[in-house]
């Protein structure tokens, strides 16, 4: 049974095709404050987002399996991953586990730290087990095209919400 029902959608922005959702699931992360390389999904079919309530979902064309270099996790990610983002976390997370040991564990929530001179992000499992981690193993830089010319973006984020570019 799949949580995105039809009231949901007409409440939501829905958007098609690779290209946008990959920029509006860094643009969600952003504006939450929240590392931008936390979902790294590929061929996103679908990506909608509810305002009022902060109901995010994510449709991929596979499952997919992503190693966080910098701290050496496998995690996979469904075909359907949903949250709810708020200012600094998500919560209520669906589709997305880590591999400890043997063991694949169901995340539910994700949050960074407070005050976030911390630079951390704490992940919680559904059995109620948290790791921590820095928050710059999960960002990733961003490049765009300028005419020739390549530059990276820097954004400052306060209270949750990107405020200068």
């Amino acid at each position: 049974m799949s949580l995105v029902t039809e009231e949901i959608r007409a409440k939501a922005e829905v958007y098609y095709g690779e290209e946008i959702c990959q920029q509006k699931t860094k643009y969600f992360l952003k504006e939450a404050g929240l590392p931008n390389g936390l979902l790294p999904l590929k061929d996103i079919e679908e990506c909608g987002y509810v305002k009022e309530t902060g109901f995010v979902w994510l449709k991929q064309k596979n499952k997919i399996e992503h190693k966080f270099e910098k701290i050496g996790k496998v995690t996979s990610y469904a075909n359907n991953v949903t949250a709810y983002v708020e200012p600094k976390k998500i919560r209520k997370l669906t589709g997305v586990k880590v591999k400890e040991l043997l063991l694949w564990i169901t995340l539910t929530n994700i949050y960074v730290n407070d005050p976030p001179s911390d630079d951390k992000i704490t992940f919680k499992s559904s059995a109620g087990i948290c790791k921590t981690f820095p928050v710059s193993a999960f960002q990733i830089e961003e490049k765009y095209d300028q005419g020739t010319a390549t530059a990276t973006a820097t954004a400052t984020i306060e209270q949750g919400k990107v405020v200068e570019i």
